[in-house]
């Protein structure tokens, strides 16, 4: 199972940083097979790598939800605008696939952008995700997971090749209100990519407006949860817009004192998990 983090940014896109200015986009494949989580601007280069590899394209696509910051690369992904791209979407929810669909069409017509989503002529089957009920794909195992957040959001737990890999962007969990099950779908988690946008300080409102019900974590409770359901990796995810690299460097710092097998996330990283990694 092979991951890259095409996007790892959050709420908007910003640019000069080396950890990533994207929003959320990660890819994750195996035995040929393609999963996309998320489509926010990072898509665009997911998208011209997958037009280097020459068509035809097949992909699985999981939305966690339907904000801006993870649907608005979608039209800059050059794949969907070819009759020869096989596009699986799911959108989150009893009635993700209308919702999805709706919202992607929503965001192509005027004012806001030239061209409308019946331009792209790839062929496209719109599917709803719902919790904890699994949905195969290829090799891969895909569990989604609702998680607290405003106006709803799904994780994903991806498992191929003996080995797991928490998607979990947006949402607002620390150890005090973790559910039980939550925990357990998180549970043993190769890598857990988990939503770590604010500092605790940040988040309680210490010098500024308070953060609390906004539906993002801080990177101590990312630790605190990491810790507590085994992973053995933990990536912190959709970095604030106003954070540094030197911010976010220093975040992560802080967070190895209660779990020391952490990081950001990075724009352009590759986590290679089970046999393929001596390939």
């Amino acid at each position: 199972m092979d991951i890259r983090f095409y996007g790892v940014r959050g709420s908007i896109a910003v640019s000069g940083s080396r950890i990533g200015g994207n929003t959320a986009c990660v890819e994750v494949t195996s035995q040929g097979h393609r999963l996309i989580l998320d489509a926010g601007t990072g898509i665009r280069a997911l998208g011209e790598v997958m037009m280097r590899e020459g068509p035809p394209h097949k992909v699985s696509m999981f939305f966690s939800h339907l904000h801006w910051d993870h649907v608005q690369g979608f039209p800059f992904f050059t794949p969907a605008y070819l009759p020869t791209s096989e596009l699986t979407m799911y959108g989150p929810g009893a009635n993700g696939a209308q919702a999805l669909q709706t919202e992607l069409a929503a965001q192509m017509q005027p004012p806001h952008f030239p061209v409308p989503l019946s331009i792209m002529r790839s062929r496209m089957d719109f599917r709803s995700a719902l919790h904890s009920r699994p949905v195969e794909v290829g090799p891969f195992k895909v569990t989604p997971i609702d998680v607290p957040h405003p106006q709803g959001c799904l994780a994903y737990r991806v498992e191929a090749d003996g080995h797991s890999f928490i998607y979990a962007t947006d949402v607002e969990v620390c150890m005090k209100d973790l559910s039980p099950e939550v925990a357990r779908l998180f549970e043993g988690a190769d890598v857990l990519c988990l939503d770590a946008q604010y500092t605790p300080d940040e988040y309680e409102g210490v010098r500024g407006l308070s953060k609390k019900g906004w539906g993002h974590s801080t990177m101590m409770d990312a630790a605190g949860v990491a810790k507590t359901v085994g992973a053995r990796r933990l990536c912190l995810f959709h970095h604030d817009p106003a954070h540094t690299d030197e911010v976010l460097e220093d975040m992560a710092e802080q967070a190895r004192s209660v779990f020391p097998v952490c990081e950001p996330a990075r724009e352009g990283q590759r986590l290679v998990l089970g046999r393929a990694a001596g390939a």
